[in-house]
């Protein structure tokens, strides 16, 4: 079973797919006039202007939503296993993904903010209001519903749980009960309660995580211009297109930086549909900066600290700065990064739901969920990753297409 879903998901994850996002990233680039070079000019604009209120979240909390769905511990352990397999010269192609998937993702939020009522957001609006297709909105909602369980809740605890020593069945099983715990008390809150939970854990995480990056690429600053020469010759060498491995290198950095931002696959427009404003330029913006702090920002300094340090992980390479603090540390990151990631997908998998059921089942869909994420610490889940990532395709394919269909509709603002 698992070999049959792992070649549906190399197919569905094939060439097609990456040059889709790639290609609609560049349509919307264009159609939006390199949107992404204004980036912080148009963010200066919107913070220096009042917006409306209407009983969302503000904006600072979707941001730590949306990031923080989007981060995960794909920004820890996945930019290792893309140096790992594409080289240093993945990480360029990881900021094309991420320049591309800027435009992309203002995109997807202003077309969002254009057709999302109370009760109807994010792709599911404008695949079902812009394209007046229900089937193409209903193939989003329920590959967002199973994904959220999959990739939102079980992968990222259990990657969390293989950063700990080996437990016991009852420190296992108590473990697993913090999760739940945890997990249902945050959700049962709403987007009120999980925007409070990644504003507060978000931005101390990901500064404690710099920091310690910072410091461990200072102690090897001698060694900064040969690792971006690095980066620039595998991306584009001689040595590299010669042998065959040049496509390969390019797939999985911009795989990887798909997977990093997220950007295409609807997830940010869902999230970003619970801010307390209906601007469109302020939701494009702001999710353009999510992209670049995720991709840009965290991503390359991870990548840079592993090659300054030499190090295959990001515990190996801060255990040359604090020694035996590094694993506990990275434990920490993780679990910080795993946790938003969590609330922030179920906020996607619950919209996703009461767009297909209503309010029926979201009280039972919460316990489900927690349940879901504690297994993670329990089981072993590599068939979850494989359908996790066989969904999040699913998801992409009708969202783009909605996005390719509606791109003359975007607004400039």
């Amino acid at each position: 079973m698992k070999d049959i879903l792992e070649k549906i998901c190399a197919v569905v994850w094939g060439e097609p797919l990456v040059f889709l996002l790639l290609g609609t990233g560049l349509i919307c680039t264009f159609r939006l006039s390199f949107v992404q070079l204004r980036l912080f000019s148009g963010l200066k604009r919107e913070l220096s202007q009042r917006r409306e209120k209407n009983g969302g979240l503000s904006q600072l909390r979707t941001v730590c939503l949306s990031l923080g769905a989007a981060m995960g511990t794909g920004n820890i352990t996945g930019v290792a296993a893309a140096l790992a397999a594409g080289g240093p010269g993945a990480v360029f192609w990881m900021w094309v993904s991420a320049f591309f998937g800027m435009a992309l993702v203002f995109a997807e939020n202003e077309l969002s903010v254009m057709f999302s009522e109370k009760k109807l957001r994010g792709p599911m609006a404008y695949l079902r209001k812009g394209l007046g297709s229900k089937a193409l909105a209903g193939i989003f909602a329920v590959s967002c519903a199973l994904a959220a369980f999959g990739m939102g809740g079980m992968v990222q605890v259990s990657a969390v749980r293989d950063t700990l020593p080996e437990l016991n069945g009852k420190w296992e099983l108590l473990l697993a009960g913090g999760v739940f715990a945890g997990v249902i008390f945050v959700i049962s809150g709403g987007a009120q309660r999980s925007g409070k939970a990644a504003q507060a854990l978000l931005p101390a995480a990901s500064a404690v995580y710099g920091m310690i990056c910072l410091a461990v690429i200072l102690e090897h600053r001698e060694k900064l211009p040969e690792v971006f020469s690095q980066i620039f010759r595998s991306a584009f060498g001689l040595k590299q297109a010669s042998g065959g491995a040049l496509g390969y290198t390019v797939s999985v950095g911009i795989r990887r930086g798909i997977f990093s931002n997220e950007a295409g696959l609807g997830s940010s427009p869902i999230l970003h549909s619970a801010a307390e404003t209906s601007c469109p330029g302020q939701q494009g913006f702001w999710s353009m900066f999510e992209v670049f702090f995720d991709t840009i920002i965290c991503c390359t300094l991870t990548a840079v600290t592993l090659l300054c340090a030499g190090a295959g992980s990001c515990s190996e390479a801060f255990s040359q700065i604090i020694g035996g603090a590094g694993k506990p540390l990275i434990c920490a990151e993780t679990a910080v990064f795993a946790f938003c990631t969590v609330i922030g997908w179920y906020y996607c998998g619950e919209t996703a739901l009461r767009y297909l059921f209503g309010e029926r089942f979201t009280g039972l869909a919460r316990v489900i969920f927690a349940g879901a994420a504690a297994s993670g610490v329990l089981i072993s889940i590599e068939t979850v990753w494989v359908l996790s990532d066989i969904f999040n395709a699913l998801m992409a394919f009708p969202n783009l297409l909605g996005i390719l269909l509606l791109s003359k509709r975007l607004k400039r603002e």
